[in-house]
Parts: structure tokens; sequence; C-alpha cells
């Protein structure tokens, strides 16, 4: 009553009414309401000096406003298509000192023709060697007499420990390098390092990982040498033959080769799929001016700081030798990797008809570019002197690369978020008698925002728990679409629907115009302090959240006028959108990039992490970030009801379809497979006791599914391989007594053991215990010798009151893996010697069961002992979705 008492003397004195009658003074409501509101911003003065009255501004219609907004991110996400798929950016020119495509395919399909090409196997040590040192000297006889051309093959034998997938040591013997150096003819004091490598994963062709960039690498030595322009510095490229035994070729080189000494630069050139462009996704360690190279020469830029931080945070589980040149060598350099088509990468798909000449075209045109802009350039020589700080870079849509150093993005972040606050402060404290009340109606809208937001990210993870536990994982793997449509329609909902219910209970006596602004500086404020945050913990990639905030600003004053006068009109939809065109743009063409890397490695993470919770929580935080600036277009429209019947319908339907299984994860489509992976070792095993004699001995295939399902779909093929054969661990001995190939048991702890037949390699394993010593400082050395095939592991356990203390590996001090075990990784090439090696342990008292178990398995990955006739026969009853690498295996345990 006492509300619409003071409205009509307020209208009374609005019209020029009776200014003398009795009135008592109104009192000021707690929220304004429609009417009220509506008369505030549409009230105007006629000619005779009284106001008129306008209507107030309606909301927004959603049959109009829903669709626009989709039509929006549809079209965004159409520019990121288009964008991603133009390799390149203008025609190839043709002509001498220009990159040859073609030259290089051919060189890719020669490769490519001999086969897999693993570390010790005679297509790798002999074969590919061969046909690049054949390819090196025809190029060096149509050298120009500007530059020489000097030929080295490598053959290093060392030892490294690493931090990579839990911590190991790697020791590696006998392996190949080709490496050759480029000069001027009177010789260069300074050089930069391209690196490839030749050698390939077992069972997989390597067209993309990584012969392709060895044919880039190639056909760029060709182009060179026969330029007349002379070089100001060395060019030195390294073919390395056992990148993919983590990374020893590189080590052999950067750590004992005598040309090392002259580097002071590296491009390495990688992949984590197959074809497509190749990005930049990591530079450094800090020399902003590495990157500035790259802006300036490169001539279709792909490069993203927060594919960077991505990859270096961990959370992909793979690595590159740009660590090796890093960490051993102390030299920057940049690290550039094919992404598309991850789904293939390792397998027997990865090969050449698969990489598009574009995509070769692309790579070739940057990295000589790249390449003869740092042999030319005077900051080579005097790298040490550009060292120090970091750089913001991210291409713009593959047209060109913005970069500046970071110091600056955060001074500019801070300015942005500094204006924000500035703006928030004002609107908050005017008028000042309202201050307090607008300062928590605007706290009151930031954390209705973060509890939509936490509410949508826990129940849609509860939907992929849900649809983890019931057996239809990965139902998106080969249709990507059916986890926006099952995930993002979910999330959507979820999100409109809390505040469609807060505007109807909570806010139902405020105007929709005001609700809308409280909501945009919700948001606002949301970024602001993200962009502070995210800049105070030193993350280059909090440019993206200063992007939010300056276009939110722009967005605003763009269509302010049209806002505060008539409402949510469709001229105010469209002017708001396209003031947030850059930020939805941008963060959709770096999601798209990131999905591109993510969706497949989730076919290869292991068997613990259920990838529909992983993906469906990146598909909610991605729905946070797009929906932020939307949010307030739920306050502003009459209804959502539309929209929540539409989404709610599509989750429902797409979830129906899910559990009942259409969706089928893997694809064998020839243009476009997506496998799943499988691993089986035939594989034999022995356990010693502590005085030698054999306790147990088994036999079997062990097979390990690479993704969450397990083998699962696979069961119904092949029905012995079902949950009743589940590898028991064997607790006593290391790594519960499996042969592994690398230190993954953490990834993998569901694994099957299917009985066989036992194996005899016609190239047994030999193991000997040289010596035992007690050393003056009260410790046991052990003293072994090992001969076997090219790959072996180590794996050892100390036992209760023991500790290793030191051993003849990497640098001495024992790495222990993920479990308190210790793992080797051991390869060698051709015509290697026995392996020798010493452990040492400290043990404070006898004990009647030993001081330590060591185990050691030989891995069979070529040749006549690599597949046994039964792994053959379950192998061709695999279903033709599946691409199951097989080999056969040792494995001894012993007590000490």
């Amino acid at each position: 009553m006492e509300r619409s008492a003071a409205t009509a003397v307020w209208r009374l004195r609005a019209t020029g009414g009776q200014r003398d009658r009795p009135r008592r003074p109104a009192p000021a409501p707690a929220s304004p309401t429609r009417e009220e509101e509506g008369d505030r911003r549409g009230g105007g003065k006629k000619r005779d000096g009284s106001r008129r009255r306008r209507r107030p501004p309606l909301p927004a219609p959603e049959a109009r406003t829903a669709p626009l907004v989709l039509l929006y991110l549809l079209v965004l996400r159409a520019l990121v298509h288009v964008s991603h798929r133009q390799l390149l950016s203008q025609p190839p020119a043709a002509g001498p000192g220009r990159f040859s495509a073609p030259r290089a395919r051919a060189y890719l399909d020669n490769i490519t023709a001999i086969g897999p090409r693993t570390v010790g196997s005679p297509e790798n040590e002999v074969l590919t060697v061969n046909y690049l040192l054949e390819q090196i000297r025809a190029i060096e006889r149509e050298n120009t007499d500007a530059h020489k051309i000097s030929v080295d093959i490598q053959r290093p034998t060392g030892s490294f420990s690493i931090d990579f997938l839990g911590g190991f040591t790697s020791y590696y013997a006998n392996i190949t390098n080709v490496v050759v150096k480029l000069e001027p003819r009177n010789g260069a004091e300074h050089a930069v390092l391209s690196n490839c490598h030749f050698d390939s994963v077992p069972n997989a062709p390597g067209a993309s990982d990584d012969a392709v960039s060895c044919a880039v690498m190639l056909e760029i030595l060709n182009t060179l040498s026969k330029s007349s322009e002379p070089l100001q510095h060395a060019v030195i490229f390294l073919f390395n033959g056992a990148e993919e035994n983590i990374l020893q070729a590189s080590h052999g080189f950067i750590t004992q080769h005598e040309w090392a000494k002259s580097i002071r630069a590296f491009i390495n050139l990688e992949a984590a799929g197959v074809g497509g462009k190749e990005l930049v996704f990591q530079t450094g360690p800090e020399n902003p001016w590495l990157v500035q190279a790259y802006v300036a020469a490169a001539k279709h830029p792909f490069a993203s700081v927060v594919a960077q931080e991505v990859f270096q945070s961990g959370v992909i589980p793979a690595d590159t030798d740009f660590r090796i040149y890093r960490d051993f060598g102390n030299i920057p350099g940049i690290d550039l990797a094919f992404i598309e088509n991850g789904y293939i990468y390792h397998t027997k798909y990865d090969t050449s008809d698969r990489i598009l000449t574009d995509s070769i075209q692309r790579a070739g045109d940057n990295i000589l570019a790249i390449l003869k802009y740092l042999a030319t350039s005077d900051k080579l020589a005097k790298s040490f002197e550009y060292r120090h700080g970091n750089v913001v870079f991210f291409d713009v849509f593959g047209l060109f690369v913005l970069a500046y150093p970071a110091r600056v993005g955060t001074i500019m972040n801070y300015i942005t978020a500094a204006i924000a606050f500035l703006y928030l402060s004002k609107k908050v404290l005017q008028p000042r008698s309202r201050a307090i009340h607008n300062v928590k109606k605007l706290f009151t809208a930031f954390g209705l925002t973060l509890v939509s937001w936490v509410s949508t990210l826990v129940v849609v993870l509860m939907v992929a728990v849900f649809v983890s536990v019931i057996g239809r994982s990965l139902s998106w793997y080969t249709h990507f679409y059916v986890s926006v449509f099952l995930y993002g329609t979910a999330a959507a909902a979820k999100l409109i629907l809390v505040h469609t219910l807060a505007k109807k209970f909570f806010y139902k006596d405020m105007n929709e115009q005001d609700l809308g602004d409280i909501f945009f500086d919700a948001s606002l404020m949301i970024w602001s302090l993200a962009s502070a945050v995210v800049t105070r913990m030193g993350i280059c990639s909090a440019f993206i959240c200063t992007l939010w905030v300056a276009f939110a600003l722009l967005a605003k004053l763009m269509s302010h006028k049209e806002f505060s006068q008539k409402g949510a009109t469709m001229k105010f939809v469209m002017m708001y959108l396209l003031g947030m065109f850059v930020p939805y743009l941008y963060t959709m063409y770096i999601n798209w990039t990131v999905f591109e890397m993510f969706t497949p490695i989730m076919g290869r993470s292991g068997s613990e992490i259920p990838p529909d919770v992983v993906l469906a929580g990146f598909i909610v935080i991605i729905t946070m970030i797009l929906s932020s600036y939307f949010i307030n277009f739920i306050y502003l429209v009459r209804s959502t009801k539309a929209t929540l019947i539409t989404l709610t319908t599509v989750f429902v339907v797409t979830l129906i379809l899910v559990c009942s299984g259409i969706f089928f994860p893997y694809s064998s489509d020839a243009a476009n497979p997506k496998p799943k992976r499988v691993f089986l070792q035939h594989t034999s095993r022995r356990f010693h006791d502590i005085n030698g004699n054999v306790i147990k001995s088994d036999s079997g295939i062990w097979i390990n599914g690479f993704d969450y399902n397990g083998v699962s779909h696979i069961t119904p093929h092949v029905p012995e391989i079902n949950d009743t054969i589940r590898t028991p661990c064997e607790e006593q001995a290391p790594f519960c007594g499996l042969p592994w190939i690398l230190p993954v048991h953490f990834m993998f702890r569901k694994n099957w053991y299917l009985p066989a037949p036992e194996i005899f390699p016609r190239s047994p394993i030999q193991f000997k215990v040289l010596s035992k010593e007690l050393m003056p400082w009260n410790s046991m050395r052990l003293n072994f010798e090992v001969s076997g095939p090219s790959h072996m592991s180590l794996y050892v356990r100390p036992h209760e009151g023991s500790s290793l203390s030191a051993w003849s590996l990497g640098d001495g001090r024992p790495v222990a893996s993920i479990g308190g075990d210790y793992f080797v990784f051991y390869s060698h090439g051709l015509r290697a010697t026995p392996w020798h090696f010493w452990v040492e342990l400290t043990v404070p008292d006898k004990r009647s069961d030993g001081m330590v178990s060591l185990a050691v398995a030989a891995h069979y990955f070529f040749g006549e002992d690599q597949k046994s006739a039964q792994l053959y026969a379950l192998l061709e009853r695999f279903p033709n979705w599946t691409f199951s690498s097989g080999w056969s295996c040792t494995y001894d345990l012993f007590v000490f």
C-alpha cells in the first residue's frame, strides 16, 4: 500500500498536478517495480515542460533471441572450421629457392615403403640409414660453391634419468644418428639445429611420426644447398634414429657429438596426429627472440601459448626431443607438431597417402623460412644476451601472429581489469544512497552465477559417471557431436534452469532490464577477477581473460544507448553480439585446437581414467565460458520455456540412444578409421628364489586395452578374452611381475592374461651375476651382464630394510617410479656388446629373504621371434576396428 501511494504522488508531480496537495514522504522501495522502472527509464519532457509517459520496454522475445544466439555460435563454428582446414594462406610459389612438396613427398613415400622402423631392426639401422645417406650424397653433388656439406654417422651409448611417465632411467647402446652440417665455405662458429626422427613404433609405418618431418628436412637441405646466398651460421640437420625409445638418440647427440657445442637454438619437428597444420606448442625456455623469429619468418603461422601451457602442464601424456635439448643441452628452441587426426597416430593407418601435399608444403615453407632467418640472424651468435623473459604469442586464425613480452601482457591485463573494476565501482556507487543495496545485488548475482556453474558441473559429471558405469563410455569417440548433444545440451539446460528459477522466485518483482544489467556486470566481475588472478599466477594465457573483459566493455559501450532507451530489442542483441564477436570467435578457435589434440588421446589414456568424465568436465567448462555473457539474456527474455524444452529433449533422446548402444565407439572406415588400440604380448615368465631355483613359471598372452572400455567390446568376437582371465598382481615382484615395456602400470591396472604355450626365442636373453662386492662404506655392490634383443626392461625392488643407494646408470642416483620400484628402459642398435651395470644396496642386517628382487624382460619387436603361431592366430580373430600390436617377450625374476 505504501509503495502504491508513493507511486501515485510521484505521478502527480510528474504531470504538473496540484503541488500544494498534502502528501507524506515516500519511503525508498527496496527495489523498483517494473512500472516504476519503465517510468524512470522511459520518461521524457513534453514541450510544455511536463513529463510524457512511455510504455516500459518489453522483454526480448525468446522465439527470436534464442535462434539468433544459436545461429551466432554456428556461424562462429563455421569460421573456425574454415580457418583450421585452410592449410595454405597463399598458393605455393615454384622456382629455385622454393620448397617443393612433390619432392618431399617422394622422400616420404620411399621412407615409409621400408616398413616399420623399430630401433635395432635392419629396417631402421640399415635400410633407412642407407636411403638417407644416398639422398644426402645426391644433394651434396649439386651443392653450390657458397656452402659445404659435412656428414657424420653417430652411434652413441649413454644413459639418463627422466621424470616422464612417473620417472625412470634409460640406457642405450650403439643407436644411430645421421647428422648433416650445412655451413658457409669458410665455416661457422655458431649453428641452428633442425631435428626429426626416422624410427617408428613397432607395427606402424610412422609416416606422420616422423618420416614426413625427415622428408621435409631433406628437401630443405636440398633447397638451401642450391642457394647462391651464403649463410651466416651453420644449419645442422639431425636425422635421429631412436626417438620412440623415449628420446634416446637426441640425448646421445646433444651430450656426446662434437657439433652439439656450436648449437645456439633448435627447431624440433614432431607429430601428435597425422597431417593437418603443424602447431608451435612449445618455445623457449624464455628466449623471446625465437618467437619473434617465428613471427617474422613463418608464412603460414599456427602457434599458441595456450597449447604450450596445456602441454607443459603434463595433462597430455607425451614428450618430445624438445625436453632433451632444453634439459641436457641448455639450448632454447621451437617445438612443432602435426595435430590433426590423432586417432590413427602410432597405428598401422599412419601412412603417407593420408598426409595432404598442402600439409607438407606449409610445413616446408614455414621451417625453411625460419631456418634461413635464424641462420642469417645476428641474434643467434649472441642468444645468451636475449635469453630472459617469457612471451605471449598466438596466431590470429592462421593469418598472422601476435607476440609481445609477458611483462607487457601483465601490464595490459592489470590495466584492463582495473578499468572494469572502475566501471563496476561507478555503477554500484550511483546513487550513493543505494550503494550498499547495489553492492548486495551485484554480489548476489555473482554468487548465483558461480552456484549455477558448480551445480551444472556436478549434474553433468553425474551423467558422465552413469554413462561410464553402464558400459557406454566413448560413445562419442567416432561421433564427436554426440558429446555435444549429450553433455553440451545438459550443461546449457542446467544453467538456464537455475537462472530461470532464480528469475521466477528470487527476482520476481524486479525489472528485466535491471536484471540483465546486473548479470552482465556479474560476468564482467568474474572475468576481471580471473584475469587478475591468472596474471598473478604468471600464466601467459591470461590474455584470453583480458579479451573477455575488454570486448565486454566495448559491447556495453556500443549497445548502452539502445538498451537504456528501448530495452532488449533485436537491434540491441545484434549490437551486443557484434561487440562480443572477437572473444567468442577466438575462444572457439582455441577450444577446437585443444579438442583436436585432446579427444583422440582419450582413446589411449589408459584403463583408470573415465574419458566421459574428463570430456564432460571439459565441455562444461567450455559451456561456462561461452555462456558467461549470455546469462543476462535469460533475464532479458520473457520466457525460456521453449529453449529448455528443446535442450532437454535433445539431451534425453541422445542419452537414450547412447544407453541403447547405437553409437559404437570405434570405426574401421577406410577413409577415416578410429580404431581401438590393444597390445598383446605372448609372455613366458619364471620366478626364482634366493637359491636360483624356479619356484613358479607360466606362459600366456598378456593383453592391455588402451582405453577405459578394456576388452568389453572384443569379448563378443573373442569369447575367451573376458573378465575371468583378469591378470593377478604378483605382490612380491616389482611392477606386479608383469613385462611392462614402459612404467605405465599406474595407467593400466586392468589387464588380461590368456593362458598359452611357452615360447622359446631363438635368441634368448642371457643374464649373469658377475660379482658381489662388499664396499668400504658397508654396502653391497652387485655386478651384472645382460645380453638379449634390442629392447629390454629392468625392474628393481629393494626388500624391506634395504635401500638402493647407487647404480651405474644415469647420473648414478637411482630414480624410483610411481609405487617405489625402479624401472630401466634399455635398447641397442646393431652389433651392441653385452650390457654391463651394477647396483649398490645398503642393508642394515643380513636377511634370509634376500635384499633385492631384480627382474628382466626381453621384448622381441621384429624378426623371427616377434610373433608366435598362437599370437598370430589370436590377432587374426580380432575385429577390423581394432589396431592390435603384438610381440613376444620373456620375464625372469631373481632374488639376491
